[in-house]
């Protein structure tokens, strides 16, 4: 099951990982799914980890479709960037990039929840507003 019905909730990249790749977990309804909403850090770190699959045109055409909050740059600028980053790391390069805050400041400035599997974002709470919803 989801976290509980809110109007709109940031799902962090945690939780795309965990649910592109079915382990176990919350299913999500297509209703739910409407709620959801993204960024563009969060759509960078998703497209960098997404693997060449039959379904991956499709989801990234529905993810794609979710509301990306914050959003000063197109999302094209933001999938190059994942491009980037995928090359660079079938090269062998190790492009290390830590974005959580940028993240959770989205989060905070929109008022709306993060749902993560991550624990920068129980420790961000602590100190912050942040409304914090930790996967299962």
């Amino acid at each position: 099951m989801a976290p509980a019905r809110t109007a709109v909730i940031l799902v962090d990249t945690s939780v795309w990982i965990e649910l592109l790749n079915r382990r176990s977990g919350p299913r999500i309804t297509e209703t739910e799914l409407l709620e959801f909403a993204t960024c563009g850090p969060v759509v960078q770190e998703v497209f960098e980890g997404l693997r060449d699959h039959p379904w991956a045109e499709a989801f990234r055409k529905a993810f794609l479709a979710l509301p990306i909050l914050s959003n000063p740059l197109p999302a094209e600028t933001f999938l190059a960037a994942a491009d980037v980053y995928r090359e660079g790391r079938r090269k062998g390069y190790t492009i290390r990039s830590s974005i959580d805050c940028l993240i959770a400041a989205i989060a905070i400035d929109h008022k709306i929840p993060v749902w993560h599997k991550d624990r920068d974002f129980e420790a961000i709470a602590q100190f912050t507003t942040l409304q914090s919803i930790r996967y299962p």
